[in-house]
């Protein structure tokens, strides 16, 4: 509707009222004045009842007003009043045009949300993750899809956006804490209804995770070694393509790996390592002795090993060196006695996740200082799980996940991640991804990443970054201004101008600029959802907030009350002898902490391991054996700890 059809109709209301009213005044008299004859006769009847002309009232009032004066007051009155009305409807028409004038769309159509649209837009729902808060209501999210925040340090992403979250949340969650602050705040009140294991690689006390431990055996063994070596090709996430060093020590890792978990007492990644530097042995009579171990028993070597070792022996001694130490270099982390430890046994396995009796609460904690070094493990696991969570569709008794990850670029690029941000949403799996501008995200994913536009809702701090300020303000859009422009005319010293020109003209200007973007006030957030205008927004503070503050408890102890480190499919297996093995450096470093399994254990770490029944090795030469059954009887073992409970705890 235009303006001008806004006016038209205005002054045809405004007359309708009017005429209306006076026409009610003028029946009205007659009718108390008894229709008398001195009225004059009726413009017609309607029904035997007679129906006068309008304006035949104030004839009468100049006529009879002495003989009626009541009468004539209260049809004076009726007039008045719908005169106001008229007036009255002439302010709202003025209203509505000029608020019609002032949202033209001819070069955009940007404007801010208001309550009903965050309503649509799904931002006022009772439970989901803490955007902000708008007024006396909490901004929040409860989709399946994924949420991405811009946020300079110091800016209150912590507070106002991961701690509100983690107090709220009571599905199993995944979260990015480099400085354990997040889980000092939430893993007391996180402990009460879930699981919290704050794994630590920097610390000996931390509860452990072996990432050999989850290679399942069988026909699904070759793939994940392989996805395991490729996180260890790639420590930094940096590599666009491999050369031909990172290739065959990517072919070697596999193998090594395999073998190690077959063969090997110590099947970790730092046994590999120790396999690869064995000081008894030459690497050429390591590779002889990885195409000799009788890895399937009856069935001999395992042919993946063999092809590893045997692609090096066919290579010159020179080249083969030269993978051992590129191989050797992407193990080096796992030389570090800590490190070494803390990944030793596994302590917890990757799909309690979503499919244990209770919630878990996973807490990556790293010390500033060891970020860097620390990298290639953090990926490694963050790979593992996405991989893992994402193979098969979830059961309705699925449990959600929420991947927390505060400084996720800080974790280099994670191919299989941003690939899987499409898709992972469909396995009840979110992730709230936080970064501090564009370049971080760029640097890591590379310009032309997809991690933007695979996350539904975003979320804008003040940002000291011109091209993250730019970026959201090409976001939000462009809306249309009417902007006036006055004339004036007449000689300088007369006492007034004679005329005064007023001409409107509609331009074009960004809802908001980068300059303010990078101007907003300490306090305000613009949050952004797609289908939805953008939201201008308060952060969150939970300090200053009650319902957050009494959720607030101690934090838990770190190591859980209910480890239950179960055996896996690789428990046991074939020890290299003595002249073609491992030179008993197996149960050299650390016998307490025999293979990546151990029984269940107390809150403190006991000095050594209990001991309880091995499985028969594998390699057994004994002709009652089968190794087949006994492969089976494994996989049915491991098969049988999965639990599969509804999370019946509510919403916050």
């Amino acid at each position: 509707m235009t303006g001008t059809r806004i006016l038209i109709g205005q002054i045809l209301i405004v007359f309708a009222l009017i005429i209306c009213a006076l026409w009610t005044a003028t029946q009205l008299t007659a009718e108390e004045l008894g229709f008398q004859g001195a009225l004059g006769a009726p413009w017609f009847e309607f029904s035997g009842y007679p129906v006068y002309r309008p304006w035949r009232l104030f004839q009468w009032w100049y006529a009879y007003e002495a003989y009626a004066p009541e009468t004539f007051a209260r049809g004076g009155l009726i007039t008045v009043s719908g005169a106001g009305l008229g007036v009255l409807a002439a302010i709202i028409g003025s209203v509505l045009r000029s608020r019609h004038e002032r949202n033209v769309t001819t070069y955009g159509s940007a404007r801010w949300a208001t309550r009903s649209d965050m309503k649509r837009g799904g931002l006022l729902a009772e439970s989901g993750v803490f955007l902000g808060a708008y007024e006396n209501r909490y901004l929040r999210h409860d989709g399946p899809e994924h949420v991405m925040a811009f946020a300079p340090t110091r800016s209150g992403k912590g507070v106002g956006l991961v701690i509100p979250t983690l107090l709220s949340w009571t599905g199993s969650t995944v979260v990015h804490d480099i400085k354990g602050e997040n889980w000092s705040l939430t893993s007391g009140w996180r402990s009460t209804f879930s699981r919290c294991i704050r794994f630590d690689p920097t610390d000996r006390k931390s509860p452990r995770y072996n990432p050999l431990s989850a290679i399942r055996r069988g026909e699904r063994e070759v793939r994940d070694a392989q996805n395991i070596a490729d996180i260890l090709v790639d420590p930094e996430g940096s590599l666009e393509r491999r050369n031909h060093w990172e290739k065959t020590g990517h072919s070697l890792l596999v193998g090594v790996i395999l073998h190690v978990l077959y063969a090997e007492r110590d099947k970790t990644l730092a046994g590999c390592a120790r396999l690869l530097s064995d000081p008894d042995r030459t690497f050429a009579a390591t590779l002889r002795a990885m195409m000799t171990t009788p890895h399937l028993g009856e069935r001999g070597v395992h042919p993946i090993v063999a092809q590893a070792a045997r692609e090096l022996l066919n290579k010159s001694e020179n080249e083969r060196s030269g993978v051992l130490s590129t191989a050797m270099s992407f193990l080096s982390l796992y030389r570090d006695p800590v490190i070494a430890d803390v990944t030793s046994s596994s302590d917890w396995r990757i799909e309690d996740l979503t499919a244990a009796e209770r919630p878990v609460s996973l807490y990556l904690v790293v010390p500033p200082s060891d970020i860097s070094r620390t990298k290639p493990l953090m990926r490694l696991m963050l790979n593992q799980i996405g991989r893992r969570l994402t193979e098969e569709l979830p059961e309705r008794s699925h449990r959600k996940l929420l991947f927390m990850l505060d400084e996720f670029p800080a974790l280099g690029r994670l191919d299989f991640f941003e690939s899987a941000l499409a898709f992972m949403a469909g396995y009840g799996i979110r992730s709230f991804l936080i970064a501090q501008s564009l370049n971080q995200i760029e640097k890591a994913y590379g310009p032309n990443n997809s991690i933007l536009d695979n996350c539904h809702v975003r979320v804008a701090f003040a940002t000291n970054d011109e091209r993250t300020a730019k970026r959201v303000s090409d976001a939000i859009g462009t809306t249309t201004e009417l902007r006036a422009q006055k004339n004036y005319t007449g000689h300088r010293l007369a006492p007034w101008l004679s005329h005064m020109m007023v001409s409107r003209q509609e331009t074009q200007r960004a809802l908001i600029t980068p300059g303010e973007v990078m101007q907003l006030p300490a306090d305000e957030e613009i949050v952004l959802v797609s289908g939805t205008p953008p939201v201008r927004a308060k952060k969150l503070r939970y300090y200053r907030d009650r319902n957050f503050t009494n959720r607030v408890l101690p934090e838990a102890s770190m190591r859980s009350q209910d480890d239950d480190n179960e055996p896996t499919a690789w428990f046991g297996g074939v020890d290299l002898d003595d002249e073609g093995g491992n030179g008993g450096q197996g149960a050299v470093d650390r016998p307490e902490r025999k293979l990546s399994q151990e029984p269940e254990r107390s809150l403190e770490r006991p000095k050594t391991a209990p001991e309880r029944d091995q499985e028969p090795d594998i390699g057994d030469d004994d002709p009652a054996e089968d190794a087949g059954e006994r492969h089976l009887d494994l996989i049915r073992r491991v098969a049988g700890l999965d639990r599969d409970d509804p999370d019946l705890l509510p919403d916050f």
